[in-house]
Protein backbone atom coordinates (compact mmCIF):
# COMPACT_ATOMS: atom_id res chain seq x y z
CA UNK A 1 0.00 0.00 0.00
CA UNK A 2 1.29 3.46 -0.82
CA UNK A 3 2.12 5.58 2.20
CA UNK A 4 -0.10 8.63 2.59
CA UNK A 5 2.83 11.01 2.93
CA UNK A 6 1.11 14.18 4.25
CA UNK A 7 -0.64 12.23 7.01
CA UNK A 8 2.54 10.38 7.91
CA UNK A 9 4.49 13.64 8.08
CA UNK A 10 1.85 15.32 10.22
CA UNK A 11 1.86 12.54 12.81
CA UNK A 12 5.42 11.27 12.82
CA UNK A 13 8.88 12.79 12.77
CA UNK A 14 10.78 9.59 13.52
CA UNK A 15 14.28 10.29 14.80
CA UNK A 16 15.00 7.04 16.63
CA UNK A 17 14.02 3.49 15.74
CA UNK A 18 14.48 1.02 18.61
CA UNK A 19 14.75 -2.46 17.14
CA UNK A 20 15.09 -6.04 18.30
CA UNK A 21 17.81 -7.72 16.17
CA UNK A 22 15.49 -10.28 14.57
CA UNK A 23 12.93 -7.64 13.72
CA UNK A 24 15.60 -5.38 12.27
CA UNK A 25 16.95 -8.18 10.07
CA UNK A 26 13.56 -9.16 8.70
CA UNK A 27 12.23 -8.05 5.33
CA UNK A 28 9.32 -6.28 7.01
CA UNK A 29 11.67 -4.48 9.37
CA UNK A 30 13.75 -3.25 6.46
CA UNK A 31 10.59 -2.08 4.66
CA UNK A 32 9.61 -0.03 7.69
CA UNK A 33 13.09 1.45 8.06
CA UNK A 34 13.04 2.50 4.40
CA UNK A 35 10.17 4.87 5.23
CA UNK A 36 12.35 6.67 7.78
CA UNK A 37 15.81 6.79 6.17
CA UNK A 38 17.11 9.58 8.42
CA UNK A 39 16.28 7.88 11.70
CA UNK A 40 18.97 6.60 14.07
CA UNK A 41 18.64 2.84 14.63
CA UNK A 42 19.35 1.53 18.12
CA UNK A 43 19.22 -2.19 18.85
CA UNK A 44 17.47 -3.37 22.02
CA UNK A 45 16.99 -6.78 23.58
CA UNK A 46 13.24 -6.42 24.01
CA UNK A 47 10.58 -4.08 22.68
CA UNK A 48 8.98 -4.19 26.14
CA UNK A 49 12.07 -3.05 28.05
CA UNK A 50 13.67 0.11 26.68
CA UNK A 51 15.06 2.06 29.65
CA UNK A 52 15.22 5.39 27.82
CA UNK A 53 11.48 5.12 27.08
CA UNK A 54 9.61 2.85 29.48
CA UNK A 55 9.41 3.87 33.10
CA UNK A 56 11.30 7.10 32.49
CA UNK A 57 9.28 9.69 34.42
CA UNK A 58 11.27 12.48 32.82
CA UNK A 59 9.48 11.77 29.55
CA UNK A 60 6.03 12.79 30.82
CA UNK A 61 6.32 16.42 29.77
CA UNK A 62 7.38 15.21 26.29
CA UNK A 63 4.47 12.77 25.98
CA UNK A 64 3.47 13.80 22.46
CA UNK A 65 7.03 14.33 21.18
CA UNK A 66 7.99 10.84 22.35
CA UNK A 67 5.14 9.45 20.25
CA UNK A 68 6.13 11.52 17.22
CA UNK A 69 9.88 10.90 17.33
CA UNK A 70 10.20 7.23 18.32
CA UNK A 71 9.32 3.95 16.62
CA UNK A 72 9.92 0.44 17.94
CA UNK A 73 10.42 -2.73 15.89
CA UNK A 74 9.84 -6.07 17.56
CA UNK A 75 8.52 -9.57 17.06
CA UNK A 76 5.22 -10.67 18.57
CA UNK A 77 6.11 -13.50 20.91
CA UNK A 78 2.62 -14.54 22.05
CA UNK A 79 0.41 -15.57 19.14
CA UNK A 80 -2.65 -16.52 21.16
CA UNK A 81 -6.17 -15.77 19.89
CA UNK A 82 -8.31 -14.80 22.89
CA UNK A 83 -12.11 -14.82 23.29
CA UNK A 84 -13.85 -11.46 23.59
CA UNK A 85 -17.59 -11.40 22.91
CA UNK A 86 -18.06 -7.64 22.89
CA UNK A 87 -16.59 -5.78 19.92
CA UNK A 88 -15.54 -9.07 18.38
CA UNK A 89 -15.77 -12.78 19.01
CA UNK A 90 -12.00 -13.02 19.34
CA UNK A 91 -8.94 -10.79 19.81
CA UNK A 92 -6.30 -11.62 17.21
CA UNK A 93 -2.60 -11.21 18.01
CA UNK A 94 -1.83 -7.56 17.31
CA UNK A 95 0.53 -6.51 14.55
CA UNK A 96 1.34 -3.33 16.48
CA UNK A 97 1.18 -1.85 19.96
CA UNK A 98 0.98 1.79 20.99
CA UNK A 99 -0.02 4.78 18.93
CA UNK A 100 1.15 8.07 17.42
CA UNK A 101 -2.06 9.76 18.55
CA UNK A 102 -2.51 10.99 22.11
CA UNK A 103 -6.00 10.31 23.46
CA UNK A 104 -5.96 11.30 27.12
CA UNK A 105 -8.00 8.28 28.26
CA UNK A 106 -6.07 5.58 26.34
CA UNK A 107 -5.58 2.39 28.35
CA UNK A 108 -2.52 1.08 26.47
CA UNK A 109 0.13 3.28 28.15
CA UNK A 110 -1.01 2.06 31.55
CA UNK A 111 1.20 -0.96 30.92
CA UNK A 112 4.18 0.91 29.52
CA UNK A 113 4.98 3.61 32.01
CA UNK A 114 5.87 6.97 30.57
CA UNK A 115 5.97 6.33 26.83
CA UNK A 116 3.65 4.82 24.29
CA UNK A 117 5.03 5.20 20.74
CA UNK A 118 4.12 2.74 18.00
CA UNK A 119 5.70 -0.69 18.23
CA UNK A 120 5.49 -2.51 14.89
CA UNK A 121 5.65 -6.30 14.98
CA UNK A 122 7.46 -7.61 11.94
CA UNK A 123 6.34 -11.27 12.02
CA UNK A 124 2.90 -10.53 10.60
CA UNK A 125 2.91 -13.76 8.55
CA UNK A 126 3.10 -15.79 11.76
CA UNK A 127 0.31 -13.66 13.28
CA UNK A 128 -2.00 -14.30 10.33
CA UNK A 129 -1.19 -18.03 10.29
CA UNK A 130 -2.22 -18.15 13.96
CA UNK A 131 -5.60 -16.65 13.02
CA UNK A 132 -6.07 -19.19 10.22
CA UNK A 133 -5.25 -22.09 12.55
CA UNK A 134 -7.69 -20.79 15.14
CA UNK A 135 -10.47 -20.47 12.57
CA UNK A 136 -9.82 -24.00 11.32
CA UNK A 137 -10.07 -25.37 14.86
CA UNK A 138 -13.18 -23.35 15.67
CA UNK A 139 -15.20 -24.15 12.57
CA UNK A 140 -18.06 -22.04 11.26
CA UNK A 141 -20.30 -19.93 13.47
CA UNK A 142 -23.52 -21.85 13.95
CA UNK A 143 -25.80 -19.15 15.35
CA UNK A 144 -25.93 -15.35 15.32
CA UNK A 145 -24.64 -13.28 18.21
CA UNK A 146 -24.12 -9.59 18.97
CA UNK A 147 -20.75 -9.57 17.17
CA UNK A 148 -22.06 -10.77 13.81
CA UNK A 149 -24.92 -12.93 12.52
CA UNK A 150 -22.75 -15.06 10.21
CA UNK A 151 -18.97 -14.65 10.63
CA UNK A 152 -16.54 -15.00 13.49
CA UNK A 153 -15.19 -11.50 14.07
CA UNK A 154 -11.50 -11.05 14.92
CA UNK A 155 -10.36 -7.72 16.37
CA UNK A 156 -7.04 -6.69 14.82
CA UNK A 157 -6.20 -3.56 16.78
CA UNK A 158 -6.75 -4.14 20.48
CA UNK A 159 -3.66 -2.14 21.48
CA UNK A 160 -3.18 0.19 18.52
CA UNK A 161 -5.02 2.07 15.77
CA UNK A 162 -4.76 0.14 12.51
CA UNK A 163 -5.44 3.22 10.38
CA UNK A 164 -2.28 4.82 11.76
CA UNK A 165 -0.32 1.56 11.74
CA UNK A 166 -0.99 1.34 7.99
CA UNK A 167 1.04 4.52 7.49
CA UNK A 168 4.09 2.82 8.97
CA UNK A 169 3.84 -0.78 7.82
CA UNK A 170 2.04 -2.94 5.24
CA UNK A 171 0.92 -5.32 8.00
CA UNK A 172 -2.63 -3.91 8.02
CA UNK A 173 -2.89 -4.23 4.24
CA UNK A 174 -1.65 -7.81 4.54
CA UNK A 175 -4.28 -8.58 7.20
CA UNK A 176 -7.13 -7.12 5.13
CA UNK A 177 -5.98 -9.17 2.12
CA UNK A 178 -5.71 -12.29 4.29
CA UNK A 179 -9.26 -11.99 5.63
CA UNK A 180 -10.54 -11.80 2.06
CA UNK A 181 -9.40 -15.41 1.74
CA UNK A 182 -11.00 -16.69 4.96
CA UNK A 183 -14.45 -18.23 4.71
CA UNK A 184 -16.51 -17.55 7.82
CA UNK A 185 -14.31 -14.84 9.38
CA UNK A 186 -14.23 -11.07 9.39
CA UNK A 187 -11.60 -8.62 10.62
CA UNK A 188 -12.52 -5.62 12.73
CA UNK A 189 -10.79 -2.58 14.16
CA UNK A 190 -11.79 0.69 15.79
CA UNK A 191 -10.16 3.90 14.63
CA UNK A 192 -10.00 7.62 15.32
CA UNK A 193 -7.95 8.35 12.21
CA UNK A 194 -9.13 8.66 8.61
CA UNK A 195 -6.49 7.03 6.42
CA UNK A 196 -7.85 7.23 2.89
CA UNK A 197 -5.10 4.92 1.70
CA UNK A 198 -7.22 2.10 3.15
CA UNK A 199 -9.88 2.82 0.54
CA UNK A 200 -7.69 1.14 -2.10
CA UNK A 201 -7.37 -2.23 -0.33
CA UNK A 202 -10.54 -3.92 -1.68
CA UNK A 203 -11.75 -5.66 1.51
CA UNK A 204 -14.88 -7.09 -0.18
CA UNK A 205 -16.89 -6.98 3.03
CA UNK A 206 -14.34 -8.99 5.00
CA UNK A 207 -13.24 -6.11 7.26
CA UNK A 208 -15.36 -4.02 9.62
CA UNK A 209 -14.14 -0.51 10.43
CA UNK A 210 -15.57 1.01 13.60
CA UNK A 211 -15.21 4.77 13.58
CA UNK A 212 -14.93 6.01 17.16
CA UNK A 213 -17.06 9.08 17.76
CA UNK A 214 -17.78 11.49 20.58
CA UNK A 215 -19.14 15.05 20.67
CA UNK A 216 -16.65 17.38 18.96
CA UNK A 217 -16.29 19.47 22.13
CA UNK A 218 -15.06 16.37 23.97
CA UNK A 219 -12.82 15.26 21.10
CA UNK A 220 -11.03 18.60 20.92
CA UNK A 221 -10.10 18.23 24.59
CA UNK A 222 -9.45 14.48 24.77
CA UNK A 223 -8.69 13.09 21.28
CA UNK A 224 -5.38 14.80 20.55
CA UNK A 225 -3.64 14.24 17.20
CA UNK A 226 -6.66 12.40 15.78
CA UNK A 227 -8.86 13.10 12.78
CA UNK A 228 -11.69 15.48 13.59
CA UNK A 229 -15.16 14.14 14.27
CA UNK A 230 -16.25 15.93 11.09
CA UNK A 231 -13.68 13.93 9.09
CA UNK A 232 -14.65 10.64 10.70
CA UNK A 233 -18.34 11.08 9.96
CA UNK A 234 -17.49 12.19 6.44
CA UNK A 235 -15.51 8.99 5.87
CA UNK A 236 -18.28 6.54 6.74
CA UNK A 237 -19.93 6.44 3.32
CA UNK A 238 -16.58 6.48 1.54
CA UNK A 239 -15.40 3.39 3.41
CA UNK A 240 -18.73 1.67 2.87
CA UNK A 241 -18.42 2.37 -0.85
CA UNK A 242 -14.90 0.90 -0.85
CA UNK A 243 -16.17 -2.45 0.43
CA UNK A 244 -15.85 -2.14 4.20
CA UNK A 245 -18.59 -2.79 6.69
CA UNK A 246 -18.75 0.40 8.78
CA UNK A 247 -19.95 0.50 12.38
CA UNK A 248 -19.73 3.22 15.02
CA UNK A 249 -18.01 3.19 18.38
CA UNK A 250 -19.36 5.68 20.94
CA UNK A 251 -16.38 5.57 23.24
CA UNK A 252 -15.68 6.78 25.75
CA UNK A 253 -18.83 8.47 26.94
CA UNK A 254 -17.56 11.10 29.38
CA UNK A 255 -20.07 12.40 31.89
CA UNK A 256 -19.72 16.15 32.33
CA UNK A 257 -22.01 19.14 32.25
CA UNK A 258 -24.05 19.20 29.04
CA UNK A 259 -23.11 15.68 27.93
CA UNK A 260 -26.66 14.65 27.03
CA UNK A 261 -27.23 17.72 24.85
CA UNK A 262 -23.92 17.22 23.05
CA UNK A 263 -24.61 13.56 22.32
CA UNK A 264 -28.10 14.38 21.03
CA UNK A 265 -26.57 16.89 18.63
CA UNK A 266 -24.03 14.35 17.39
CA UNK A 267 -26.71 11.71 16.85
CA UNK A 268 -28.82 14.21 14.90
CA UNK A 269 -25.81 14.95 12.71
CA UNK A 270 -25.31 11.25 11.99
CA UNK A 271 -28.97 10.92 11.00
CA UNK A 272 -28.65 13.90 8.68
CA UNK A 273 -25.31 13.10 7.06
CA UNK A 274 -25.12 9.33 6.65
CA UNK A 275 -26.64 7.80 3.54
CA UNK A 276 -29.56 5.36 3.73
CA UNK A 277 -27.12 2.55 2.83
CA UNK A 278 -24.77 3.48 5.67
CA UNK A 279 -27.61 3.71 8.18
CA UNK A 280 -29.06 0.36 7.06
CA UNK A 281 -25.90 -1.61 7.86
CA UNK A 282 -24.66 0.38 10.87
CA UNK A 283 -24.50 -0.77 14.46
CA UNK A 284 -22.83 0.78 17.46
CA UNK A 285 -21.28 0.03 20.80
CA UNK A 286 -21.55 2.37 23.78
CA UNK A 287 -18.71 2.38 26.31
CA UNK A 288 -18.58 4.69 29.31
CA UNK A 289 -15.22 5.98 30.47
CA UNK A 290 -12.87 3.79 32.46
CA UNK A 291 -9.88 5.62 33.92
CA UNK A 292 -6.79 4.77 35.93
CA UNK A 293 -4.94 6.44 38.79
CA UNK A 294 -1.54 5.95 37.16
CA UNK A 295 -2.71 7.46 33.88
CA UNK A 296 -4.26 10.31 35.84
CA UNK A 297 -0.83 11.12 37.28
CA UNK A 298 0.79 10.89 33.83
CA UNK A 299 -1.83 13.21 32.32
CA UNK A 300 -1.28 15.79 35.04
CA UNK A 301 2.27 16.10 33.71
CA UNK A 302 1.34 16.88 30.12
CA UNK A 303 -2.41 17.57 29.74
CA UNK A 304 -3.97 18.52 33.09
CA UNK A 305 -7.05 20.10 31.51
CA UNK A 306 -8.18 16.66 30.38
CA UNK A 307 -8.20 15.49 33.98
CA UNK A 308 -10.75 18.17 34.88
CA UNK A 309 -13.35 15.98 33.14
CA UNK A 310 -11.78 12.51 33.29
CA UNK A 311 -10.97 12.39 37.00
CA UNK A 312 -14.13 12.75 39.09
CA UNK A 313 -13.69 10.91 42.40
CA UNK A 314 -17.12 11.98 43.59
CA UNK A 315 -18.74 9.99 40.77
CA UNK A 316 -16.22 7.15 40.35
CA UNK A 317 -15.25 3.95 42.13
CA UNK A 318 -12.53 1.32 41.94
CA UNK A 319 -12.89 -1.46 39.38
CA UNK A 320 -10.82 -4.52 38.52
CA UNK A 321 -11.02 -4.85 34.73
CA UNK A 322 -11.09 -8.08 32.72
CA UNK A 323 -7.34 -7.84 32.16
CA UNK A 324 -6.72 -7.60 35.91
CA UNK A 325 -5.82 -3.91 36.00
CA UNK A 326 -7.05 -1.77 38.87
CA UNK A 327 -9.01 1.07 37.27
CA UNK A 328 -11.78 3.47 38.18
CA UNK A 329 -15.20 3.71 36.57
CA UNK A 330 -18.36 5.65 37.22
CA UNK A 331 -20.24 4.38 40.27
CA UNK A 332 -22.71 1.62 39.50
CA UNK A 333 -25.74 3.84 40.05
CA UNK A 334 -24.27 6.71 38.00
CA UNK A 335 -23.26 4.37 35.19
CA UNK A 336 -26.60 2.55 35.10
CA UNK A 337 -28.50 5.81 34.64
CA UNK A 338 -26.05 7.09 32.02
CA UNK A 339 -26.17 3.89 29.95
CA UNK A 340 -29.97 3.97 30.01
CA UNK A 341 -29.97 7.63 29.00
CA UNK A 342 -27.57 6.98 26.09
CA UNK A 343 -29.87 4.24 24.82
CA UNK A 344 -32.83 6.62 25.08
CA UNK A 345 -30.96 9.31 23.15
CA UNK A 346 -30.10 6.84 20.39
CA UNK A 347 -33.71 5.64 20.20
CA UNK A 348 -34.97 9.22 19.79
CA UNK A 349 -32.25 10.84 17.67
CA UNK A 350 -30.94 7.84 15.65
CA UNK A 351 -33.68 5.19 15.74
CA UNK A 352 -32.11 3.46 12.74
CA UNK A 353 -29.00 2.60 14.77
CA UNK A 354 -28.72 -0.83 16.38
CA UNK A 355 -26.93 -0.86 19.76
CA UNK A 356 -24.82 -4.01 19.83
CA UNK A 357 -23.93 -3.51 23.46
CA UNK A 358 -23.68 -0.73 26.05
CA UNK A 359 -21.80 -0.72 29.33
Amino acid sequence: MDVVTPELTDLLDIRTVWAEPAALASMRGQEVLARFPDAEVREVDSHWAIPDLHGNAGQVSRWVRVKAENLVLGEKKTLTVRPNGRSADFIAPSSANGCAMACAYCYVPRRKGYANPITVFTNVDAILRAVSRHLARTGRKTEPNQCDPVDWVYDLGENSDCSVDALVSDAVADAIAHFRTLDGAKASFATKFVNRGLLDLDPRGSTRVRFSLMPPEDARLLDLRTSSIEERIGAVDDFLGAGYEVHLNFSPVVLREGWQRRWATLLDELSDRLSPAARAQAACEVILLTHNAGLHEVNLGWHPKAEDVLWRPEAQEAKTSQNGQENVRYRVDVKRRAVARMQELIAVHAPWLTVRYAF
